[in-house]
């Protein structure tokens, strides 16, 4: 919960509470409702952050940095996605070469979410993917080149990588 949508809802429980101590307990219900509303309802996205929103199953919007509301029962926040840069660690397990000499290789890519509309709606698991078209991507520079190549053009596998990736 972040600290607008805590500060408002405490202000309501509290008013809900003072309500049903000094006058009635029926006039709780009202604040006490809504500090539900504003608890379910009040979002704010960091710089970073994309919040991807469903209204009755249909992208109504995908909201950025700042505060905004969202309609509890009808808006669902179907995802958060963060737009800093990522790494993802890994290796293209055992590879063989061109010349058909066997290695191992770890790398690390680089990356960011460019559509967080795309990344949320359009894929399973868009981190997941990343890391399976990395791994296939390496081992198939590895699959195409000699060894002699890898070990002494790092730069231009590299490039091939990023170009291949999309990075």
């Amino acid at each position: 919960m972040n600290p607008i949508t805590l500060l408002l809802s405490t202000l309501f429980m509290v008013a809900a509470i003072a309500a049903a101590a000094f006058m009635n307990v029926y006039m709780a219900i009202s604040p006490f409702l809504v500090a539900i509303f504003i608890t379910m309802s009040v979002k704010v996205a960091n710089v970073w952050q994309k919040f991807v929103i469903l209204c009755v199953g249909k992208l109504q919007s995908v909201k950025g940095a700042g505060f905004f509301m969202i309609i509890p029962i009808l808006d669902t926040v179907v995802a958060v996605i963060d737009e800093r840069i990522q790494t993802t660690a890994f290796n293209a397990e055992q590879a063989l070469t061109e010349d058909t000499v066997p290695v191992n290789v770890d790398a690390i890519i680089f990356w960011h979410v460019c559509d967080a509309q795309k990344a949320a709606l359009s894929i399973t698991d868009y981190r997941q993917a990343i890391d399976r078209v990395a791994q296939t991507t390496l081992r198939e520079l590895i699959g195409s080149s000699m060894l002699s190549t890898l070990l002494s053009d790092r730069t231009a596998a590299d490039a091939h990588l990023r170009d291949e990736i999309g990075g």
